[in-house]
């Protein structure tokens, strides 16, 4: 086992930074509830505290990632480690790598474009965003968390505020949807559970810290068994197919804030988590099933693009989009070196950005036309040339076009895999060229998704649509700047990922 891995650096700060990044947005949601319900419309006091929390917390990310994090260094940083239930190895336990800095930092960024979204939300307004500061919470302690069991509490508490925010603020067949996802998350929870307890289990002595499960690598059928249940359980919330069925109609009947959230946020979750855990808990196992999830990858790539293709409504079309999308991350995390997972971050990142901007869009589209059926939309670029420009920025950014994000992010991955020499050069020859194939599907799916919804014939109806205004433009803004900023300096995500990622290669190759 690489010392580097395992061994936390002892930090000099003397703020509890982690702690406050975690506990602000839960303090925002105590106090909101003792605000006035605003009863006349225009009085929203109640979100502008919410994002004056969110606002104050990503600051905090921002100056705690700038100012105290050294990206040079591959060890735990800022840790706090507090004895919370002893009788049950329950500990108050964060640090901060170069895996969670950049997913952090996402999470306070998206969160807070989620509230400002949220502008128009009038239908319980306290509850509304008293959830969406305890999801804050919730994300960000699962990328800080560094005992097993407060990981998993995390884990599940995001998805009381996930289930309630589909369920009351969304669609028609919003319980349905919010149904699906609780009963498909709730189950994979299980396995996740029973996963980590048993490792918990398996030493000499019990723990739940995760360096110290980290030391274990456990093997045999046991550590298959382990893994495996890591992967399906985290593999829900990436998602791999066919684990994914959740994932288009959650999206299909979410507002455009929350749909920011899961396709931002919630998805990139599973990522970090399987390297995290199947990655660093399970070295010798993951190079054996390292092929696999590469087909398993290049599959989601595939079905996810022609998934696609079978979609009339925006929002369901740019669903099935994510889930080819997530298909790289798994490449990145089966190349097994330092370019794949570097590029599964990137990835990770890029989408996140990419998939809040595409939603957020089309929700602003959707509240001037009242409907996400592509083949009763037509000719909005006229009206709507602001709400074009940015649509189709996002859809560039999202089939990898040069110079953006999404196009670093996915050569790394496949440059990561074509120097990966353990495997043959046919198995990488074929993989390449099938997710290659993913490629080329992107552009049609999307492009043609322009064309239907912002050219053609247009419909009368339709004709005297606004356009969007100065706040939207902001949030539309604040999402795409970073994919450019990232596609001309990948170097923004890389140098924060720092060595962490060569630390987990090299405890693979070891």
């Amino acid at each position: 086992m690489d010392a580097n891995l395992i061994t936390p650096t002892a930090s000099n700060a003397t703020i509890p930074w982690l702690s406050l990044i975690v506990l602000l947005p839960s303090l925002g949601a105590l106090v909101i509830q003792f605000l006035p319900q605003g009863q006349e419309e225009g009085d929203f006091s109640i979100r502008n505290y919410a994002i004056g929390f969110l606002a104050a917390d990503f600051l905090l990310i921002i100056i705690a990632l700038t100012s105290v994090f050294d990206s040079q260094e591959s060890n735990l940083q800022l840790i706090e480690r507090i004895t919370w239930l002893p009788s049950i190895g329950l500990e108050w336990s964060l640090g901060l790598d170069g895996v969670s800095a950049p997913l952090i930092a996402l999470s306070g960024l998206i969160t807070l474009l989620a509230a400002l979204a949220s502008w128009k939300i009038t239908n319980k307004p306290k509850l509304y965003f008293s959830l969406l500061l305890i999801q804050a919470s919730a994300q960000s302690l699962v990328f800080l968390s560094q005992d097993f069991l407060l990981f998993f509490l995390a884990w599940e508490l995001e998805l009381v505020p996930v289930y309630l925010l589909i369920a009351i603020w969304g669609g028609k067949r919003r319980l349905y949807a919010a149904t699906k996802f609780i009963l498909y998350t709730a189950l994979a929870s299980l396995l996740i559970l029973i996963s980590g307890l048993a490792l918990a289990l398996s030493g000499d002595t019990f723990t739940l810290n995760l360096s110290e499960l980290a030391t274990r690598s456990p093997s045999g059928t046991f550590g298959l068994l382990c893994y495996l249940g890591f992967l399906i359980g985290f593999g829900v919330k990436l998602p791999i197919f066919p684990l994914h069925t959740w994932l288009p109609d959650a999206h299909g009947e979410a507002n455009a804030p929350v749909s920011m959230l899961l396709a931002g946020v919630l998805l990139k979750m599973g990522g970090y988590a399987l390297i995290r855990f199947n990655v660093q808990m399970f070295p010798q196992i993951h190079i054996q099933l390292a092929p696999a999830l590469i087909i398993i990858g290049v599959v989601n790539i595939i079905y996810g693009a022609l998934n696609a293709f079978a979609q009339d409504n925006v929002k369901r079309r740019i669903a099935c989009s994510s889930v080819s999308h997530m298909g790289f991350v798994l490449l990145g995390i089966g190349a097994i070196n330092t370019l794949g997972i570097n590029g599964a971050m990137l990835q990770m990142v890029s989408h996140g950005l990419i998939a809040a901007a595409m939603f957020f869009v089309t929700g602003s589209f959707y509240e001037r036309t009242n409907t996400l059926s592509i083949p009763n939309m037509g000719g909005l670029a006229k009206a709507l040339p602001i709400t074009f420009a940015l649509f189709l920025t996002s859809s560039l950014a999202s089939l990898a076009l040069p110079g953006m994000s999404g196009f670093v992010s996915e050569i790394t991955i496949f440059l990561g895999i074509t120097s990966q020499n353990s495997f043959t050069s046919l198995f990488r020859s074929i993989s390449l060229l099938i997710a290659a194939i993913g490629l080329v599907l992107t552009p049609i799916y999307l492009l043609s998704m322009c064309r239907r919804v912002f050219f053609g014939p247009r419909i009368p109806a339709l004709a005297m649509v606004k356009e969007m205004g100065s706040r939207e433009l902001f949030i539309a803004i604040s999402l795409l700047a970073p994919t450019l900023l990232i596609g001309f300096w990948p170097r923004v995500v890389t140098d924060l990922v720092g060595n962490s990622t060569n630390a987990i290669a090299n405890h693979l190759i070891a």
